[in-house]
């Protein structure tokens, strides 16, 4: 074990797990699919970090209880979905009316927090009949967005060409997730100087307004034991 544990040592080692990690991370945030469920005026909000430049892409489709059978059951295509998706600055960058079914996609031009909100139109609130809707959500993020059997298709790759593609993109969207880490670390630094820079001078304060206060408390005990005729 600690012989052909050698190639993790030194810089290059220490470069090979950061990689490693990387596309861990990478391939644990690339597709996230869940489900849930909402009331008739009910706004459901996510955060998914992004880096810049990055393609996301939603898939989502909807159910509503139906009462007789106690299952839920594909919606009415009068009932559809509103989403509405904002930048970490709070910019909107999709806001879009979709139907019981659909699919969104966005681009990121700013590295951070996206806020992904999602409610049924307010124009059919009669197909709820006091009823639940669930919603299923498939989000998918970087080169997980890649449809590569169509690529390959189209640009009548090999099996050897299409790996090597994929890797590619990997690689790029690993560079992506690196910069938005050094991104946050650096917002995180300058936090915590702007912070260290306040206490220190609330610090400075505090003893100025304590050797003032002695300052004061002297000069009036003086001047009470001059008036007492004690001094």
């Amino acid at each position: 074990m600690a012989g052909g544990g050698g190639w993790l040592r030194g810089p290059a080692g220490a470069s090979a797990w950061a990689a490693l990690l990387a596309l861990l991370l990478l391939a644990g945030r690339g597709a996230q699919a869940l489900y849930f469920h909402i009331g008739e005026t009910e706004k459901r909000c996510f955060i998914e970090e992004i880096p810049d430049e990055t393609m996301v892409i939603g898939n989502y489709r909807t159910q509503l209880w139906d009462k007789q059978s106690e299952h839920y059951l594909p919606s009415t295509p009068g009932l559809g979905m509103f989403v509405e998706i904002k930048d970490p600055d709070g910019k909107v960058v999709l806001s879009r009316q979709y139907g019981s079914e659909g699919r969104f996609t966005f681009t990121s031009h700013t590295p951070g927090e996206h806020q992904i909100c999602l409610h049924s139109n307010s124009t059919r609130m009669a197909l709820f009949a006091g009823g639940k809707l669930r919603v299923h959500l498939d989000i998918q993020v970087g080169e997980h967005t890649n449809n590569y059997p169509e690529i390959a298709a189209k640009d009548k790759l090999t099996e050897l060409q299409l790996r090597a593609r994929q890797l590619l993109d990997q690689v790029e969207q690993i560079q992506k997730e690196q910069n938005y880490q050094r991104y946050r670390e650096e917002r995180f630094r300058m936090t915590s100087e702007s912070t260290n820079q306040r206490v220190l001078w609330w610090s400075i304060a505090q003893t100025i307004i304590l050797i003032l206060t002695g300052i004061w408390q002297m000069r009036h005990l003086k001047s009470f034991f001059e008036a007492k005729k004690l001094v």
